[in-house]
């Protein structure tokens, strides 16, 4: 049983996933770090700057305050289209990419041996010929 997982664990895919896996995490921690560093403040700036900046409140005349906070939501939305916008361009491209070439190199894989010899004997043969 140990020997399995052993196996199953230094397997490639395995260890490929997991070093995505804590890229990936790293990287949404700079993307939400650059939205909360430089996105939100200038959408507090816009919103009006100061505590108030990015939302707005409705005061019910009691103690109670309501506060809607659209800039959070905004920079949340952000975050979501630069993350997705990196893992397409950086992940789903080249995947893409790579399947295109394997589904192209699959014809030589109908072959047989014996055919694919054949087919490069005579591609020689031409070649000097």
């Amino acid at each position: 049983m140990i020997k399995g997982f052993k196996e199953f664990i230094m397997r490639g895919n395995v260890v490929d996933l997991a070093v995505g896996i804590v890229i990936g995490a790293a990287f949404g921690a700079l993307v939400t770090q650059l939205t909360a560093s430089f996105i939100e403040p200038l959408i507090q700036l816009i919103g009006g700057g100061g505590e108030t900046g990015g939302k707005f409140i409705i005061d019910k005349g009691t103690p109670d305050e309501v506060a809607f906070d659209y800039g959070a939501f905004i920079n949340a939305t952000i975050t979501f289209v630069l993350t997705a916008a990196a893992v397409y361009f950086l992940v789903v491209v080249p995947y893409n990419k790579l399947r295109e070439r394997r589904a192209a190199g699959e014809d030589d894989a109908e072959l047989t041996h014996e055919e694919k010899m054949v087919a490069l004997l005579e591609e020689i043969a031409g070649k000097k010929g």
